[in-house]
This record gives C-alpha cells, structure tokens and sequence, in this order.
C-alpha cells in the first residue's frame, strides 16, 4: 500500500522496529530499493531532496512508488526531506508526497514551533503526514551544513514543548550524528535519547544514519528511534560502480549494462539495513 509515515510508524511502534528511509538520488535506483523492502517482507520510506524531485518529477516518484506499492504488495511512504520553503512542501503534498520534512532547526526556537505548526495544517488538511526537527545535525546535505562548533542537541524539555505547540508526527533529533559521514563511524549519545524518548510521545528519526555503528541500532531503536535515515552509503556506492562500470564498457553498450549493477548493490544495502532495523532479535514494545 501507498501510505503515510503515520501509519508506518504506527505499525513499528507496536513491533518494536525502526522504519528504513532511504534517499532515492535517480530514478533508476527506485525500483530496486522498493523489492529489496518486499524481499524482506517491510515496509520502506522513500525520501528525496527537493532538487532531486524536481530533478526527476514529482509526480514521477508519486507514479512509481504508487505502482510498485500495488504491484509489489509492500507498504511505500513518499517522503520529501529537509525542506525550508513552505511552496516547496506544498508542491510535493499537491502533487501526490505521503510525508514532509520542515526542517526548522536553523531557526529560534519558537520561529520553528510557528513554521513546523503551519506546514502541519495544510499537511494534515491532506492526509500527509509531517516530520519536525529539534537541534542541529552536523555535516553536509543538498547544500546545507553545519560545522561541529554550530551543532546542537536535542534539549527533551524543548521537544516536549515542541511536539505539543506543533502537532508533528514524527521528530528528527540531534544525538550526535552527522548527514553525509561515511568514511567513520560517530558515537551516538544513547543516554540523551533516552531522555527525549521518556519525555514525548511521537516517533523519534535518526538523521545521517550511515555514520551509525550498526551495532547501536538496536539499542536505538529500543529507545524510541522509527524512523532511521540512510543516504550517503547508497550515493556512494552507487557512483563508486558506476564509475567502474562506465570506465569498462564500450561506447556503443546499451547504458543498462552499467546501471544494473549500481541498483543491483544499492538493493543488497537497503535489504541489509532493513535486516537490522526490523530488529528481529529486540524485545517487543508492550510498555511505553
């Protein structure tokens, strides 16, 4: 089914398990991230940046993900992600998006509270769910950076006070990760996730996730993390074959023959991230 990330997180609430998010950079590699997710019997956020979905289209991602939701039988949420401009998150909710990401952390306080609030009722006007953010994640994204000195974390008392002014269903925190960190690994501060996951009620999102000791996940997740983001690894990969693949062939090869191999690593990843987030060997979520 096309569904929302409300629903999504809703249903990995209740089993104890974090949601993959991971960022489609082509078109080409969308097909494979969604079986890849069917392989493993999960459901799957799409999310992209907003100059790849005006890159590739709107309504093309909505048409794809639509599709291979039925024809697959596997949940899909389309989801937009790191968004500043309100026309921006109104075009990919028009045009068919399940999920929006306002992305207020670079504003005062309560400046994000009256900007996320607003996204919010339009958001819900049409059944889209919306994704908060609280604190500042290090590190370079489409454009947007953060240097170490300017990083915030999450403060629980602020994220109290914000999911209730805001209504958001979900809230992206900073616990020590960085977007775009591939070539380390980060220490994640579990201690504070445990007091944000203690002090509200809405799923938690982990942003910059390839940077996440895979052993940590778990422990993540049991503490409140449902949505986990996964971006650098796959655009890494994939341009890492690509220019293997290209270097090799002749000019006058059909282009699939270099592509199939990118989506085809880019779908071993997704199924082995999802492997871990549906956190097989955690314990189930009875109490909250």
């Amino acid at each position: 089914m096309y569904i929302t990330l409300k629903e999504a997180t809703r249903r990995a609430e209740e089993l104890n398990y974090t949601v993959g998010a991971f960022n489609a950079h082509n078109l080409e590699m969308l097909p494979d991230m969604i079986r890849a997710a069917k392989e493993q019997g999960a459901p799957i956020i799409i999310q992209t940046s907003i100059d790849t979905a005006k890159y590739v289209g709107h309504e093309n991602f909505v048409a794809v993900c639509k599709a291979m939701a039925t024809s697959e039988m596997v949940d899909v949420v389309l989801h937009l992600d790191h968004a500043r401009d309100f026309n921006d998150i109104k075009e990919a909710i028009d045009k068919g998006f399940t999920s929006v990401m306002y992305d207020g952390s670079h504003l005062p306080f309560k400046e994000n509270i009256m900007k996320t609030r607003a996204v919010v009722d339009y958001a819900h006007r049409h059944n889209v769910s919306v994704e908060g953010e609280l604190g500042t994640i290090g590190g370079t994204e489409e454009g947007i950076h953060v240097d170490e000195d300017q990083r915030i974390y999450t403060d629980p008392q602020d994220a109290v006070e914000f999911v209730k002014a805001t209504g958001v269903d979900a809230l992206a925190i900073a616990i020590g990760t960085n977007h775009g960190q591939y070539k380390s690994k980060t220490q994640v501060n579990i201690p504070l996730l445990k007091e944000i996951n203690a002090a509200v009620d809405v799923p938690l999102v982990i942003h910059g996730g390839t940077g996440v000791n895979e052993e940590d996940i778990h422990e993540l997740i049991d503490n409140g993390i449902r949505k986990f983001n996964v971006g650098t690894e796959l655009l890494v990969t994939w341009t890492r074959i690509a220019k293997e693949t290209f270097n090799e062939t002749k000019v006058n090869k059909s282009l699939r023959h270099n592509i199939i191999p990118c989506n085809e690593a880019v779908k071993e990843i997704v199924k082995h991230k999802i492997g871990i987030f549906m956190n097989k060997e955690g314990r189930l979520n009875t109490v909250r």
